[in-house]
């Protein structure tokens, strides 16, 4: 526990570095013309695509059509850019994502390195090659897992949970591996992962659901297309931020446990290194008498 909070305290000090929001400012210009192109082109087709597929469910149109007898007429107009938003959001997460493990994660550890973590020895436990095919992998699994609970994100309790979960454990192997690969062994990162995964993955999961936040502040419904130019923006530099304090936050805590993993380590070699008590306090009692002299 004192290294889940010593870690959150820490990453949330950096954020509030200069640098750190200089960085944050980087995959917000690869990430604004990607979000304007498809609100360009896509915003009113994907809503009339949904729009139609929900009125093929006949329990969901029932339901509608009850809800609109009842005076709730508006529900289905504001319904379906909300599903469209929160549709596009895991994507626009998963691409911040990339971005900050490509671009802003490796200067991100380097700062952490500097300012704390100097003395750890490299042991290169992988290499850039490795880290982008173990980012490239584990998004694709995460892509997955978002196209087969995509229908469960309709349910409006769900929409706020499978998304997080999903997003958390994409963080937790990316950056988990981003911060430990040139300072830890395969063996340390593997014992970190077993150690650790419970704390790394409510890490993971925090920030997930951090990550959800920022969609609050496009998600306003019938004012989103008129104000589509300005929000997106704002809400994609929000996620570069937490994004950025997610990868500091698992620096922090990845670093700080493998420099205890080496001190237990060097403990145990120290102690099968000490000599016996009895050797050691100079008692000549237990040792064999010397031989005769000729």
């Amino acid at each position: 526990m004192h290294l889940f909070l010593d870690s959150f305290w820490r990453a949330l000090a950096y954020c509030l570095m200069p640098r750190v929001m200089l960085l944050s400012l980087l995959p917000l210009a690869m990430l604004l013309v990607l979000s304007v192109s498809w609100g360009y082109f896509y915003w009113s087709p994907t809503q009339d695509w949904l729009r139609d597929m929900l009125a093929s469910w006949q329990v969901l149109q029932g339901m509608m059509d009850w809800l609109q007898d009842k005076g709730a007429a508006e529900l289905q107009a504001v319904m379906v850019p909300l599903v469209v938003i929160f549709a596009i959001t895991p994507i626009l997460v998963v691409i911040s994502l990339l971005a900050v493990s490509l671009m802003m994660t490796p200067a991100l550890v380097d700062l952490v390195v500097q300012r704390r973590f100097a003395h750890l020895a490299l042991k290169h436990g992988g290499t850039t090659l490795t880290s982008l095919v173990w980012t490239v992998g584990s998004t694709v699994i995460a892509m997955g897992a978002m196209v087969i609970t995509l229908p469960l994100w309709a349910v409006p309790p769900l929409m706020f949970i499978v998304p997080p979960l999903i997003w958390g454990w994409l963080s937790y192997r990316v950056m988990v591996f981003d911060a430990l690969v040139n300072h830890a062994s395969r063996e340390e990162r593997l014992a970190i992962g077993r150690q650790h995964r419970a704390a790394l993955l409510t890490i993971g999961v925090l920030t997930g659901y951090m990550g959800a936040f920022p969609s609050l502040v496009w998600a306003s419904g019938a004012v989103f297309a008129a104000a589509f130019l300005v929000l997106i923006p704002l809400a994609i530099w929000i996620y570069a931020l937490v994004f950025a304090f997610t990868s500091l936050w698992f620096a922090h805590y990845s670093l700080g446990a493998l420099e205890a993993l080496r001190a237990e380590s060097d403990t145990v070699v120290m102690g099968a290194l000490v000599p016996l008590p009895e050797l050691a306090s100079g008692d000549d009692s237990s040792r064999p008498p010397p031989p005769p002299i000729a």
